[in-house]
């Protein structure tokens, strides 16, 4: 993720998107895309709820340069007012509930100017690749690596679960729980946050969106009038 190839049509997507005004990251961790987008001039604040990520990124700026509020990002507030707030690599899925996801949608409405962008990179679920009766899927495998899928089609959850091994008999295990989200759904959560979509690509590329793609990168606009008081 932290190649050239993949950062450089991100931050060039964003930076375009922030039109010439600032930008809010919702989760930004490391600064993986942060720090590339401050570079290129755009002014960039973040959330986020993880202090050693925070520690992490401030290995590389400081306060001043990317100033970072802690907090959960369906709920916190930063100051001021953003032309772009973005959300990449699946972050979304995090907030397990429904009715966290659409906070998260309202949260970033409240810290848009009018005619501002909200920006989510999001997976598509895979479960087209899971056979009936079966709860589980691998999504990965190479030497040192196996990434296995188990799903919850009911609660929409799906946990996924990274085996990294050698050439022992142990391996590790480290588990991540999301909430899956199929693409109409989203987009009914920004509606009730007064957003429509206004593009969705495949990529950061601006590839076409179809039936097999894996994941997707979609824009929304808020409204002239701003978020709803809901």
């Amino acid at each position: 993720m932290f190649a050239a190839e993949v950062l450089g049509p991100t931050v060039d997507r964003l930076a375009e998107l922030s039109d010439g005004g600032r930008a809010l990251e919702f989760a930004i961790g490391t600064g993986r895309v942060a720090v590339p987008l401050a570079e290129r001039g755009v002014p960039v604040t973040g959330i986020e709820l993880s202090r050693p990520m925070i520690d992490r990124l401030r290995t590389k700026v400081d306060e001043a340069t990317i100033p970072v509020v802690v907090g959960d990002m369906a709920t916190a507030l930063a100051p001021g007012s953003y032309t772009l707030v973005y959300l990449v690599f699946n972050t979304i899925a995090n907030l397990l509930t429904q009715a966290e996801q659409v906070a998260c949608f309202r949260n970033a409405a409240r810290h848009l100017t009018p005619g501002g962008r909200f920006v989510i990179e999001l997976w598509v679920p895979e479960l087209r690749v899971l056979p009936p009766g079966r709860q589980a899927t691998v999504y990965h495998s190479e030497p040192g690596y196996i990434g296995l899928d188990t799903y919850d089609v009911v609660n929409q959850h799906v946990v996924s679960h990274h085996f990294r091994f050698s050439d022992g008999r142990q391996a590790e295990l480290f588990r991540t729980p999301h909430r899956y989200i199929w693409p109409a759904e989203l987009d009914l959560m920004a509606q009730f946050a007064g957003f429509e979509l206004q593009s969705r690509h495949a990529d950061w590329a601006g590839s076409e969106f179809t039936a097999e793609s894996r994941s997707h990168v979609s824009v929304y606009r808020l409204s002239p009038q701003g978020a709803r008081r809901t």
